[in-house]
């Protein structure tokens, strides 16, 4: 297949990007999206032409590195997939496909198509660990998880914070990265003893960080590539406010 690619070209953070368009000839339907980024890159050297940055490690839709608007959607045309396990059987021959970073003010371009997530980092340091001495591991069936908590744990754990949420978000929130996360930690009991402490600080931090707040466009979670539920942020909600009342 035959496609137009307009991409977001930016040296580095403090120069003015701008958008180039790439024609592409001979992309295999079957290729993944960045494999399609690396068969333009591998031109694009072929040419003496500077290669499109862009973020990626697994490849297998854990690490969620990859993420990128593509055609005005954070990773992409297909529902609940990471960048790297889009396919380009999902786009129709001859068609111009926009590619651009995250625009968030919380994270910002380092070059291209990477953009600077450590703010993420700084919200889990801020109260994402636990920190008490739990000592050695101990058998699975040594401390009892009610299947529920076992369950709602699971599903938030599976956010990779790629970041996809702010980028979706018209107010560039965290809210369903920090939910994910507060609710992950809240469901066993190594987590309860900071949990008030927690959920807290990681609010103080995604404040201080300069992301917006959640005004329930679920935009957030109809973007998410794990599916991750706005019902955290209402459990978030609820950890935050029993926190402060318990001050």
């Amino acid at each position: 297949m035959n496609i137009k690619l307009k991409i977001w070209r930016q040296p580095n953070a403090k120069s003015k990007g701008r958008f180039e368009i790439y024609p592409l000839t001979d992309v295999s339907s079957d290729m993944s999206f960045l494999e399609m980024l690396d068969y333009l890159n591998n031109n694009l050297i072929k040419e003496g032409k500077q290669p499109v940055a862009f973020e990626h490690d697994c490849r297998e839709g854990i690490c969620g590195s990859c993420g990128m608007y593509i055609s005005g959607r954070p990773h992409g045309p297909q529902h609940k997939t990471t960048t790297c396990e889009l396919r380009m059987r999902e786009f129709k021959e001859g068609q111009t496909i926009t590619v651009e970073p995250w625009r968030a003010a919380s994270f910002p371009v380092i070059k291209d198509l990477i953009v600077d997530r450590n703010a993420f980092d700084g919200i889990m340091q801020a109260g994402g660990f636990i920190t008490i001495n739990a000592g050695a591991a101990q058998d699975a069936n040594s401390i009892l998880v009610p299947r529920k908590n076992a369950d709602e744990a699971f599903d938030s754990a599976s956010c990779v914070g790629c970041g996809a949420c702010v980028a979706a978000c018209k107010n560039s929130s965290a809210m369903l990265f920090i939910a994910a996360k507060v609710t992950h930690l809240a469901q066993f009991p190594q987590g309860k003893p900071e949990a008030e402490i927690r959920v807290q600080k990681m609010v103080a931090k995604m404040e201080e960080l300069g992301f917006g707040g959640c005004t329930n466009t679920r935009a957030c979670e109809a973007e998410c590539p794990k599916g991750i539920s706005i019902s955290n942020i209402a459990k978030l909600n609820r950890e935050f406010f029993v926190a402060k009342l318990s001050q």
